[in-house]
């Protein structure tokens, strides 16, 4: 049997029994360990797959549209407010931070409590939130604006932000696997990605749904982040993924 009928029908197991292993592959199509992985290597390249320890899973690739950004203010979840509550926490006194314009993110900024810091973002709400706040300096980045999601993009936020180095950037994300950091919008996925570029310190904002999700537009591999707060730790597979690129996973006590 050739390689590539070999993949069709590993994936097409996959979509059966969710998860192969090595041995699986080793069983049912009577190759050795060593074909069975490259098997597996070739078909993560091809985004097929999501490899783990001794085998893969498929990943979720996630088509529900998302609600404008009033509407997802409304379901704000009780996670997403623990998660807000951890990343302010981050927050030290005289920090430069950048905060995107996700509604996780505006959890963080409704609670952020520091005598002194200064803040870059692209968000029409986040610059609101902050603006009843003693001590906290707001740069509003100006740009072409999205209406509906509420935030200013285009190459010339793109390019003003290049020109700012911050101690900490508090990212949201549709999706996080092993292919990396994924959302809906192009534009919205080059302004963020320009964000992580500044920080020292890159942050990533997800409630545990985010997990293994595959969203259009792929803006940021995992070794560009540092840490992921999250509101309960992922299956052992993904928790594995992260900890081979040295991300640091905080959640609630």
């Amino acid at each position: 049997m050739y390689q590539e009928e070999r993949m069709l029908k590993i994936v097409d197991y996959l979509q059966l029994h969710k998860r192969i292993s090595v041995d699986d592959i080793c069983e049912i199509f009577n190759v050795s360990r060593d074909t069975a992985r490259r098997d597996l290597v070739k078909l993560e390249e091809h985004q097929k797959i999501i490899r783990t320890r001794g085998g893969a899973l498929l990943p979720k690739l996630h088509h529900d549209p998302i609600g404008n950004y009033n509407e997802r203010l409304l379901t704000v979840s009780e996670e997403k407010q623990v998660i807000g509550q951890l990343a302010a926490s981050m927050v030290r006194n005289r920090d430069r931070i950048i905060l995107d314009s996700s509604t996780t993110v505006q959890a963080c900024a409704e609670r952020l409590n520091v005598q002194e810091c200064s803040v870059i973002t692209n968000s029409i709400n986040q610059a609101d939130v902050l603006s009843g706040k003693d001590g906290v300096s707001i740069h509003l980045l100006g740009g072409r604006l999205q209406k509906e999601h509420r935030y200013v993009y285009g190459s010339s936020v793109i390019a003003t932000l290049s020109h700012y180095f911050v101690d900490k950037a508090f990212i949201g994300i549709g999706g996080i696997s092993a292919h990396g950091l994924s959302l809906i919008h192009e534009e919205d996925g080059m302004l963020k990605h320009q964000m992580m570029k500044q920080a020292d310190q890159v942050i990533i904002l997800a409630d545990h749904s985010k997990f293994g999700i595959n969203f259009p537009y792929r803006f940021a591999d995992l070794s560009e982040v540092n840490i992921v707060i999250t509101d309960r730790l992922p299956e052992s597979a993904m928790l594995e993924i992260l900890q081979h690129h040295d991300i640091e996973v905080v959640v609630p006590s």
